[in-house]
């Protein structure tokens, strides 16, 4: 049934309005402090208050700018802890971010190619085809792409590749690289109408790789191949490891066994059944590198391994909508921080399902989990280590109610070391497909 909107609606909605006590009220105070000042609740601001029964030492915290490299400074991050306690290495150092960023970038053009190949034969208003042009590549990742760069490339400190215009303000270079990349698929599927040889093909496409590295060498400059690692430890002493290659950085250094973490994840949705594995289609960045693979676990099952993890002093990399119901200067993610329901009088609320069958909600950024106050052995808030700098939170440091992290979070990666034995075969389970622009897909 088509249904116009009356005027006699209109004037009954004004008159319902008018009838509002409360309305010449509550319209001043939106008016001038905007819907989410006016529906602060103070008492989450000292409910959540930055003190935690476990609280791992991590150093400073570092600073994406404007750049989409969560997950990738989240990963790193990880990774660093183990270096500077390892080596009591100062609490400034940082991996270079930069590095992994080009490899990524370059990696998910060849795999952006490959996908336009592979789809060839389907019209440009398919939707597959339609999602791949939408964005070619972009800064976000996931953890298990990140794994697939290490494995591959290795990793440098910041001082060895250290961050440019681009790194840090990523806009000009997401546009003209995926400028070119849209530019190369015309070509390629122009070849594939044309019945081009395979030889053919692949010559074209190597050039186009080419002149894509070039691209990136000069906005992003070209990764070391070997540096030497010098620094001083905290108790002064003087060290230095001359002409490594960041593979040898990696292993010697961070010697982390990248295949004993996994990506976890809660999607109570009803068509992602819990203790199966999913992978998305036509999502990551190496070709032929580690897949995408997630073991879908209830919340409660989640925040137990994340507790043993950080119990055995590991931080945890998760991925979350940051932008739900939380404040970024105050770094505090709160479902009860803001009462737009109350505000308004109507009814907002939406289950974690709902909001991710109806495009309402899906993981948007990558953060470290660092602490968490346990009461009574429950978990009743947990600290979080973002990578926005130290302008935000304290210090940088954002705290989490365990009840945000009911709706909001969606990803962890933990050490398959704590897994149960049924968790640990359910995890070795092949994974079942999902489509493209599934929401466990997004890219922090």
């Amino acid at each position: 049934m088509t249904s116009e909107i009356k005027l006699d609606q209109i004037n009954k909605f004004q008159q319902n309005l008018a009838n509002r006590q409360d309305s010449k009220v509550v319209e001043r105070a939106v008016s001038h402090q905007g819907i989410l000042g006016s529906s602060e609740d103070f008492t989450s601001e000292s409910l959540m208050h930055p003190v935690f029964s476990i609280d791992l030492s991590t150093g400073n915290v570092a600073d994406q700018k404007r750049s989409g490299r969560c997950w990738m400074f989240a990963a790193l991050n990880t990774m660093r802890i183990r270096l500077m306690n390892t080596f009591k290495v100062d609490d400034g150092f940082e991996l270079s971010q930069n590095y992994t960023n080009f490899w990524d970038k370059f990696e998910k053009s060849n795999y952006f190619l490959e996908n336009v190949l592979k789809t060839a034969d389907q019209p440009l208003d398919s939707r597959k085809v339609a999602w791949l042009m939408a964005t070619p590549q972009q800064d976000g990742g996931q953890w298990d792409m990140l794994c697939a760069l290490i494995e591959k490339y290795g990793i440098v400190p910041k001082y060895a590749m250290p961050e440019t215009f681009s790194s840090e303000q990523s806009a000009q270079l997401n546009k003209y690289l995926n400028l070119k990349l849209r530019h190369d698929a015309v070509s390629l599927r122009k070849l594939v109408a044309d019945n081009a040889s395979d030889d053919k093909i692949s010559e074209t496409k190597e050039t186009m790789l080419n002149e894509i590295y070039r691209m990136l060498a000069y906005a992003l400059g070209e990764p070391a191949t070997t540096f030497d690692f010098e620094y001083r430890d905290k108790d002064k002493n003087y060290h230095i490891d001359q002409n490594i290659t960041p593979q040898e950085f990696f292993k010697k250094y961070v010697n982390l066994n990248l295949k004993d973490y996994v990506s976890l994840i809660n999607s109570p949705t009803d068509d992602k059944p819990f203790n199966k594995t999913y992978t998305i289609e036509m999502l990551g960045n190496v070709v032929n590198g580690r897949q995408v693979k997630h073991l879908n676990l209830e919340m409660v099952d989640l925040k137990k391994l994340a507790i043993k993890q950080l119990q055995n002093g590991e931080s945890v990399w998760f991925g979350s909508d940051v932008g739900q119901s939380s404040n970024s200067k105050k770094g505090i993610m709160d479902t009860a921080l803001y009462a737009p329901d109350d505000l308004f009088d109507t009814d907002l609320s939406m289950s974690k399902a709902e909001r991710l069958d109806y495009g309402e909600s899906l993981m948007t950024h990558a953060m470290v989990i660092t602490g968490v106050d346990l009461v009574d052995g429950k978990p009743t808030k947990w600290k979080v280590e973002n990578s926005w700098g130290e302008k935000v939170g304290t210090k940088g440091y954002f705290v989490m109610s365990d009840a945000w992290m009911d709706q909001f979070v969606y990803q962890f990666v933990i050490n398959k070391a704590y897994l149960s034995e049924d968790q640990l075969k359910a995890q070795a389970q092949d994974p079942i497909v999902l489509k493209p622009w599934d929401p466990m897909g997004a890219l922090a």
